[in-house]
């Protein structure tokens, strides 16, 4: 049997002045993977070298399974293949806990994380952080039921130390080979989940996430189901994580669905970009297709390219941008670039907006959501708009020209936003992310991302923007309403 996972004081010799280490021992080593170091490395690196599958960006979270390596080994290496080279120095598991029963996420009080190929330093400085607020705990202070397997283990009689919900935890565990195989130099923080909101669960984790930082779910999927059904159920809880459906997720079958749920909001939040890696069962790997089989899928979660546009391509359009408000001041004709001299995407078609400030107020903002012009013909034509016509100010002067700031927000494409109810809507935004296009009793309006920053009640923001389509503030919540969203590459060129 396993050895089991407890929280160990490895002292040192008196010549020695570092304090003691609280060590997490393996639990599974064994059983879920090779005891043995060489066994386990070259285990582990036998299935990465037979991993295939790419993604665009900066891979931030992955989904990865937990079973033994025999039966979700080859799907967990689709994932963990992906972090070859990339530079991750924190890594954050999340994983459920499956022999503790409590409330809240379970953070580990100990100092390094072993396996068969070595420690990995916990970041005690993280846990320290995240102790000091909900609906994180420490990990000693839940109540634990021990598994029946344990019982024959040498070590449980052994043990001097009470068991935690680290003890005997397998989830988190079987991680680590992977990450020690693919990553260097690098620290770990394992966080166990109990019954806890996911999104109050992303809201404190998320002003960690550093581009350093790698975010680890853990999870199988359906289990026990005949082969059939389990694929069946499979597919559409891989679907909802793709499609970022928090309902869709919330009704699904995953022992480790609030840590998806997590991953999902964080990158709701920040843009992630979900692609699936794997799909596969018990039945495809080790088991019998005709009994019960147990789901895996691998996940990633990229950070797309953060930038469509050159320094060079910004600054053109901002320079296009500020010399067309100085030809409108000046009564001169509008810049006419030839646009043969200019790069590829300043010619694509693409919506945007001009806003204006002056002294750190609005000024003037005018944009198109639609790509019907190239991008360098519509900065010209929204500048121009933004410093003469807009309706809610005075036409911007020659005085003026030299306190504006100008900034260009490019759109992507609007898409449709799918929602059953307001509650629903509400739901499905996400704050300082989304441009939101309301449409309402024939009208529509639109606010940037950027509104966010003095709107941030969700409630709030789709009344004031109900208001702006000529509707009442409650306009939002009747049946007929219609909402797409869009994101924005913004920058900006400062007053001179």
């Amino acid at each position: 049997m396993p050895q089991p996972a407890h929280i160990a004081l490895v002292t040192t010799s008196a010549t020695h002045t570092a304090p003691p280490t609280r060590v997490r021992e393996p639990s599974v080593a064994g059983l879920f993977y090779p005891a043995h170091p060489q066994e386990l490395a070259r285990t582990v690196d036998q299935l990465l070298a037979e991993a295939t599958g790419q993604v665009e960006g900066q891979v931030r979270a992955l989904i990865a399974p937990h079973a033994g390596y025999r039966y979700s080994g080859p799907t967990a290496a689709r994932a963990y293949h992906l972090l070859a080279g990339l530079p991750v120095r924190r890594v954050i598991i999340l994983a459920p806990s499956h022999f503790a029963q409590f409330s809240g996420a379970a953070v580990s009080v100990a100092e390094e994380f072993r396996t068969p190929l070595g420690g990995v330093r916990i970041d005690t400085q993280l846990a320290q952080a995240l102790l000091r607020h909900p609906p994180f705990i420490p990990a000693h202070s839940c109540r634990v039921e021990r598994p029946s397997w344990a019982e024959s283990s040498p070590r449980a009689s052994q043990s001097k130390t009470t068991d935690t919900p680290e003890t005997w935890e397998h989830s988190d565990e079987v991680q680590l080979p992977f990450l020690q195989r693919t990553l260097k130099d690098f620290t770990v923080l394992p966080i166990l989940t109990g019954q806890v909101d996911p999104t109050a669960l992303a809201e404190q984790l998320r002003p960690h996430l550093d581009d350093s930082t790698l975010v680890v779910a853990s999870s199988d999927l359906s289990h026990f189901h005949d082969y059939e059904k389990a694929c069946r159920l499979d597919e559409r809880c891989v679907k909802a994580i793709c499609a970022l459906d928090m309902d869709g997720m919330a009704n699904q079958e995953a022992c480790g669905k609030t840590a998806i749920l997590t991953v999902m909001h964080l990158a709701r939040h920040f843009g992630w970009i979900p692609h699936r890696l794997d799909y596969r069962n018990s039945g495809d790997t080790a088991g019998q297709k005709s009994s019960g089989v147990v789901g895996y899928a691998a996940v990633a979660f990229a950070q797309p390219p953060g930038s469509t546009y050159s320094p060079d391509e910004r600054a053109r359009l901002l320079r296009l941008a500020r010399e067309t408000i100085q030809a409108v001041c000046a009564g001169a004709p509008l810049p006419a670039p030839e646009a043969t001299r200019l790069s590829a995407p300043l010619r694509e078609p693409r919506g945007c907006f001009v806003t204006l400030h002056r002294r750190g107020k609005l000024r003037g903002c005018i944009g198109n959501l639609q790509a019907d012009e190239p991008l360098f013909q519509a900065v010209i034509h929204n500048a121009r708009n933004a410093a003469q016509h807009d309706s809610r100010f005075p036409a911007v002067t020659a005085q003026e020209v030299g306190e504006l700031e100008v900034e260009i927000s490019v759109l992507s494409e609007p898409a449709a936003l799918a929602f059953g109810s307001p509650e629903h809507l509400l739901r499905q935004l996400c704050p300082g992310k989304d441009g939101v296009i309301l449409y309402v009793g024939g009208r529509r309006a639109t606010f940037l991302p950027q509104v966010w920053e003095q709107l941030p009640d969700k409630e709030k923001f789709l009344d004031h923007l109900a208001r702006k389509a000529g509707g009442s503030a409650s306009a939002w919540r009747e049946p007929e309403t219609r909402v797409e969203i869009y994101a924005v590459e913004c920058f900006a060129d400062p007053a001179p």
